[in-house]
């Protein structure tokens, strides 16, 4: 049994429901995310997918030293808290350390684990007890299963408010792969589960000072997730991913974004209607 989680009216892992969190990796700047998140809500408004912007306020997990990170706590709230009130979206962003956890709640609509540090009892704790929704990113170097005991950390805490992201798993060196069975095991974690289009195509320090990515599986992977059943889809997206400041290789550009996510509902609602309840 998935428990719903409540963000505003929305309850997601509620039987038909889909998720959108879509945005470009990081704050580039509060002119350039303000017109994504705007672009964005029209994309979901079209098709009336409940939606939520992300963008990180600090990539704390870049590459290389020299890798641009993002505007910081202070500044990246303070846009994100102006893009929520104007553009009317819930937002989310990674938050990398437990000292950060009470600040980004006063924001943020979902906190949201990075996969590296799914593991950290301490900072999931802390997180957990701001009581606000939470997406974990499960680690690229965990099975499926091991989730459960990063579940259990963050339920005994007192939040069950948990999303759970399949981002990929480690296959060799600079290399991941999806493995489609995963979204059916870690929904019977009892939480709703979504699948992070971009990041799964990842190619970790694949081009030395940075990630590489390969952006021509993310549409037929996107429409095995969806067939195989997701409550949602996590993608970065970017008008120019060219000149993107992170994971440019791996965006998806605005313009092909509502191809994908047609796509992925088109799948989607195609599985509830064969299969039923059974996911």
């Amino acid at each position: 049994m998935v428990r719903s989680v409540a963000i505003g009216d929305w309850d997601i892992g509620r039987r038909g429901a889909f998720l959108l969190v879509a945005g470009p990796c990081v704050i580039e700047s509060e002119r350039h995310a303000m017109k994504m998140a705007l672009a964005l809500r029209t994309v979901a408004e079209r098709v009336r997918v409940p939606f939520v912007f992300k963008a990180s306020y600090d990539k704390a997990n870049r590459t290389s030293i020299s890798s641009y990170r993002g505007p910081g706590l202070e500044e990246g709230l303070r846009v994100l808290e102006k893009i929520r009130n104007e553009a009317g979206v819930k937002v989310l962003s990674d938050v990398h350390c437990a000292r950060e956890a009470e600040a980004a709640a006063q924001v943020l609509d979902v906190l949201q684990t990075p996969a590296f540090l799914c593991r950290q009892t301490d900072f999931l704790l802390a997180v957990a007890r701001t009581g606000k929704p939470m997406n974990v990113k499960k680690g690229q170097f965990l099975a499926p299963w091991d989730m459960e005991n990063v579940v259990n950390k963050i339920l005994s805490a007192g939040n069950d408010r948990i999303l759970l992201t399949e981002r990929g798993a480690c296959f060799g060196y600079n290399q991941l792969v999806s493995d489609m069975r995963s979204l059916v095991i870690l929904r019977r974690l009892g939480c709703p589960v979504l699948y992070d289009a971009t990041h799964s195509v990842q190619l970790p320090g694949g081009v030395g000072h940075a990630s590489g990515g390969q952006l021509e599986f993310v549409f037929p992977l996107v429409r095995a997730a969806a067939a195989v059943g997701v409550d949602g889809l996590f993608v970065e997206v970017h008008d120019a991913p060219e000149l993107a400041l992170c994971d440019g290789p791996n965006s998806v550009h605005l313009e092909r974004f509502p191809v994908l996510l047609d796509q992925a509902l088109a799948f989607h609602e195609k599985r509830l209607e064969s299969a039923g309840d059974v996911l």
